[in-house]
């Protein structure tokens, strides 16, 4: 249905389609995985009562930047995506959408994201250019670093420090937990997704986590996503949250714990649906965050 209605908007304008392939809007997961984190850092920031402003801009700014991300991402890739069997068919990959009309739609999707941030206060404002830094500069990477998923989980994550600023005017020292958190956990998950690409990459020489963990892969992803739980631990001790949230993190070990044992032969379909997978570890610790706080308030 949901795809139905994105295909729908052809009738409004013939490339339509090809512009929301390009801004992955068709494939919604990236938007859950960014989404997530930052609801979670806005409750807390809030003590489990956000206002409906403050929910709205960063849930449209995520679907923005992210979108805005997967435009720049695919100018980036655009001369190797159409050797790679999971992107070949990318828009900028079979020539719909030029690489102009790409920097074009990014613009105007950060710009978007900009006038949301601008409702917000000037410390939020001034962090927002931390956030266009890190999306503009993570599709190069790749090219320059084995470690481009550190950059992902960097950029990810400063919607959290932004969360906090927008809703106090400050940044506490304990954000950067859950800042740290959510930068280890991207980059385990998103290992995971660099895994169904790692035989094309080494070809074409595009570096990843993947390529450089090697074997040790999906050890090194688990204790990643070990240590993220740590972080959460810490945090939540910090911000006083209690049984609700640590049901949350219990859900998140055992999606952790059921996508090591899936990739167990490391079939890159099955390191790609443990890569999507995580949506659901987020959405746990999302939901577990929300019923802790709010009985606080009852």
């Amino acid at each position: 249905m949901y795809l139905s209605l994105l295909k729908s908007l052809n009738r409004l304008h013939p490339r339509a389609w090809d512009f929301l392939q390009l801004a992955r809007m068709d494939k919604p997961i990236g938007i859950y995985l960014l989404l997530w984190p930052t609801l979670v850092a806005l409750w807390i920031a809030a003590e489990g009562q956000p206002s409906l402003s403050h929910v709205l801009i960063f849930t449209f700014g995520v679907v923005l930047t992210r979108a805005g991300g997967c435009a720049i991402n695919d100018f980036a890739d655009r001369k190797v995506d159409g050797q790679v069997k999971r992107t070949d068919q990318r828009p900028l990959a079979t020539g719909k959408v030029s690489a102009k009309e790409a920097l074009i739609l990014f613009a105007v999707l950060m710009g978007a994201a900009f006038l949301l941030v601008l409702c917000t206060n000037a410390t939020t404002v001034w962090l927002s250019f931390g956030a266009l830094a890190l999306a503009a500069c993570y599709p190069f990477m790749k090219r320059y670093t084995y470690y481009p998923q550190v950059v992902l989980g960097a950029a990810y994550s400063w919607g959290i420090l932004m969360t906090f600023t927008a809703q106090n005017g400050e940044l506490p020292a304990t954000a950067w937990l859950l800042y740290i958190a959510n930068l280890l956990w991207t980059v385990g998950y998103d290992t995971y997704y660099a895994m169904t690409d790692r035989d094309d990459d080494l070809k074409i020489g595009v570096k990843s986590t993947a390529i450089l963990f090697g074997d040790a892969d999906r050890v090194i992803i688990l204790t990643l996503q070990g240590l993220s739980l740590g972080c959460l631990l810490l945090a939540g001790a910090r911000f006083n949250l209690g049984g609700w949230f640590h049901l949350g993190l219990a859900v998140a070990a055992a999606c952790f714990a059921w996508e090591f044992w899936y990739t167990r032969d490391r079939d890159r379909m099955k390191c790609f649906k443990a890569f999507l997978h995580n949506h659901w570890a987020g959405l746990a610790i999302f939901v577990g965050v929300v019923l802790d706080l709010s009985l606080i308030h009852i």
